[in-house]
């Protein structure tokens, strides 16, 4: 069975403590209520790092450079109606505060926590890189 691409963008925004900011998504939303990297869908003709500049500048209020974006790691997972690639970014660097625009709530989370916070299937295994521990290891 075939399934639609979508091209995903995300980010690892690290703070100078070494947390992870994770945002829930908002009512109203697919997957609502669950926790994600910060990011979105990239647009015809955008790279990944242009629509990550221009998603995190839309969703949390901060300039972001290309050149501040380390590619990190990526998830490929088959939701039931489509196909989700998502290549993920580390940055430690930006430029103005955090404020969340579309209402959703953020969270700095230490790597090893990531499991705490319910997430959409595709960024488990994302978590599971971040965190230290192998994809193999089981729960």
């Amino acid at each position: 069975m075939s399934h639609r691409l979508v091209l995903v963008v995300a980010v690892a925004l690290y703070n100078d403590k070494g947390d992870i900011l994770l945002a829930q998504r908002p009512e109203g939303k697919s997957l609502a209520g669950l926790w994600e990297f910060p990011g979105g869908k990239v647009e015809v003709g955008e790279t990944p790092e242009a629509a990550l500049v221009r998603e995190l500048h839309e969703e949390l209020s901060i300039r972001v450079k290309e050149s501040e974006l380390e590619p990190l790691t990526f998830a490929s997972f088959t939701y039931p109606d489509f196909h989700l690639l998502m290549p993920l970014y580390k940055c430690q660097v930006w430029t103005g505060e955090v404020y969340p625009r579309e209402g959703q709530a953020v969270a700095w989370v230490p790597p090893a926590n990531l499991h705490d916070y319910p997430a959409p299937p595709a960024d488990l295994p994302l978590f599971d890189v971040l965190s230290g521990k192998r994809a193999t290891e089981g729960p």
